[in-house]
Parts: C-alpha cells; structure tokens; sequence
C-alpha cells in the first residue's frame, strides 16, 4: 500500500510538471484556506487561483476554518506530497498558534514546504476620535506620556485572548514601558464596535477593517505598524519612529506538505509569483490594502521561522492559552 501511494505521488507530480497532461486536467490542484469565505486571506486566495488557470490549470479553493485555521492547516500537512494540495500559511496558524495551543496536530516547523508569501497587510493602532480629543492625544509619543502620567487610566479591545490585536497591545505595552487594561471580545467586529461606543481608548486593528471608520472621522489613526509607512495612509508614521524596532503584521502565503518534490514547489512558486506580480493582482489587493510580497520558497521559509520566534516571546508574555 504504502509503494503504492509513494508509486501514486509520484505521477501526480509528473503531472503537475507537465509530464501528464490528461492527468492534470483531471486533478485539479486544492487550495487549502483554513478560514471561512468571503475574508481578505479567501479573497486574495481565489484571485490567484484565476490567475493561475493557464499555467496551472484549475485550482479549486476549499475553505476549511475551525480551531484558529488549525483544522485546515492540518489537512495540508497531512496531505500527499504530490502537489495537488497546496494550503495556506499564515500569521495565526505558523507563528501564534503553535504557542497559544497547549496542543497542536501538526508542527508548523517542520510539516510544510513553503512555496512563496502572498500578501502583507498591516495593522494599525487607532482611538476613539473623541476620546482622543478629549484626552488631547494625537500621535504616539503623546499616547505614551498620558499613559505614563496616568497609570491604569487606559484600556484597550481586541478580538479575544491571543489574537493579533492583543499580541499587539502585550507588545506595545512592554516596548514603551506602559500599562493599559486589555479587554478581549468575542471576534474582531465586537471589539471595534467597543472602540467606536467609547468603551475602549485604543485598538490594534487590521488597516482594512479599520480604514472606513479612520476616514470617516469616527477612529484617529495614531501609527501603523510596519517599519515602513503605508501608501494607504501617507500621513501615520509607524510605531517604529517610536518604538525603535517595532514591527508587528499580518501575513499569508501558500504552503504544500512537506516532502513534495523540489521540482513540483518550484513550478507552484513560478506560476504564483508571476500571478502576484501581474498589475491586476495588485489592483485588486489594493482594494484590501494588502500588499502582495512575491519570494522565492527559501525567503518564505527563513521569513516563517523568524516569525515563529518572534511570536514566541510575545504569546508567552502575554500567558495567553488556548486549551
């Protein structure tokens, strides 16, 4: 059974690389998205896959959320190296998970073969426009002194314990020598529904999520927090200004089982990164104010396993767990 699978690999992945091309036609490659329809990472998952079709041929998106996209993860690792199942990787599942999880099914290090990152979207830190006036509060080194001056006084929301808001909050805090209260909510949309209400000072939130509200006046955009700033908004500095160093934001790429042939990663990276860096990928993504980061697999993979270090210190700071 077990030549018989290896035997069954094999051929697919002849396949893929052009060698069978009735095979391929009648194979379609899956797209793993541990997250549900209709989010950035799916969004940007299926333009790639119309991108593809050509050279490619059918890649179909199956979306397999649960468990903080540890469910679907798992199914690409667990998948045959052939090539014909392909899944993404991303902030949550490769770097937070593997340290917020007590237990986990698979090894992020280890179980995956990575193909090229797709996209980086930054988060940024907003207030309640309001609430920032009132407390005369209107860029970050400013947020710092009152928090100084005002030990205890400041809160701040996120999407729950362990979540890319909250990972953020625990970072500020500790790089600018701060206290502020977190307070986790249920899921992302609670948490900046607080915010606006005036029940918390500031969020870490996702630039997409939070642009409409940045623009409409209702949340004061005070850093973003990539090292560079951002085209979306030319006039928030990052944190790094700041915070010497400081860098934290959202990421996806594409990942196949590990042991899938160096030549099958290969075509699967040249056919997506030329899909990235077709100007009508870029359109399209700006609208989500993601950034398409085309690599080559090793750059996907070092980026990875530094991010998974990174996370590292900032999970176990902050005592998050998920049982």
């Amino acid at each position: 059974m077990k030549t018989r699978q290896i035997l069954l690999s094999t051929f697919a992945a002849f396949a893929l690389l052009g060698g069978g091309h009735a095979l391929a036609q009648q194979k379609p490659i899956r797209l793993i998205v541990p997250y549900a329809a209709g989010g950035p990472i799916d969004v940007t998952a299926r333009a790639l896959a119309e991108r593809v079709h050509d050279s490619l041929g059918t890649v179909i998106i199956d979306n397999k959320p649960g468990a903080g996209g540890n469910i679907g993860a798992d199914m690409v690792a667990k998948a045959a190296p052939d090539g014909l199942t392909i899944g993404i990787a991303a902030t949550a599942t490769n770097a937070v998970n593997p340290w917020l999880y007590k237990k986990m099914p698979f090894n992020a290090a280890t179980d995956f073969a990575p193909i090229t990152q797709m996209v980086r979207v930054p988060n940024v830190l907003v207030m309640n426009a309001q609430t920032a006036e009132r407390l005369n509060i209107h860029n970050l080194p400013e947020l710092i002194a009152y928090a100084k001056k005002n030990p205890g006084k400041l809160n701040y929301g996120s999407g729950g314990n362990g979540s890319a808001g909250h990972l953020a909050g625990e970072m500020f805090k500790k790089e600018a020598g701060i206290f502020a209260l977190h307070i986790p909510y249920n899921g992302g949309n609670p948490a900046q529904l607080a915010l606006l209400s005036g029940q918390v000072d500031f969020n870490f939130d996702n630039l997409a999520t939070a642009a409409p509200n940045i623009r409409s006046g209702k949340l004061k955009a005070i850093a973003v927090t990539t090292v560079q700033r951002n085209a979306a908004l030319p006039d928030v500095p990052p944190m790094a200004d700041t915070l010497k160093g400081f860098s934290i934001d959202t990421w996806w790429g594409l990942v196949a089982p590990a042991g899938t042939p160096r030549e099958v990663v290969m075509k699967l990276n040249q056919a997506f990164v030329a899909a990235l860096n077709a100007p009508e990928t870029k359109t399209r993504f700006a609208v989500l104010l993601a950034e398409p980061v085309p690599t080559t697999p090793e750059q996907f993979g070092a980026f990875m396993k530094s991010e998974l270090g990174k996370y590292e210190k900032v999970v176990k700071a902050t005592g998050a767990q998920v049982d």
